[in-house]
């Protein structure tokens, strides 16, 4: 269930704007979900591999090029549907706590 939500947030976050991945992870953070680097770039690179998002590379003023990472069509499309599901899910849970009282 994490790694799903972590998915949404991290296609959310890119949806924004083009990001480097350390910028994710401080997005991520402020939203106290701790993750690491060990995490995020292999979630980065299956939601490539989807086609949900894409990179290209920049030149850096302090070090090797970096890797920013866009939303595509398809994440965006994808993105709106789990805006949908989650809108849902939170509905369903609501609802479910106020039955337990």
């Amino acid at each position: 269930m994490r790694k799903g939500i972590l998915e949404y947030c991290i296609l959310s976050i890119i949806s924004r704007g083009e990001i480097y991945a350390s910028d994710i992870i401080s997005e991520l953070k402020k939203a106290e979900l701790l993750v690491v680097e060990g995490t995020l770039y292999p979630l980065l690179t299956r939601l490539k591999n989807n086609g949900l998002l894409s990179y290209n590379w920049k030149e850096s003023t302090s070090g090797p090029p970096r890797k920013y990472y866009q939303i595509t069509t398809l994440g965006r499309e994808v993105l709106t549907k789990l805006d949908v599901t989650w809108k849902e899910l939170l509905f369903a849970v609501e609802i479910s706590l106020k039955e337990r009282n």
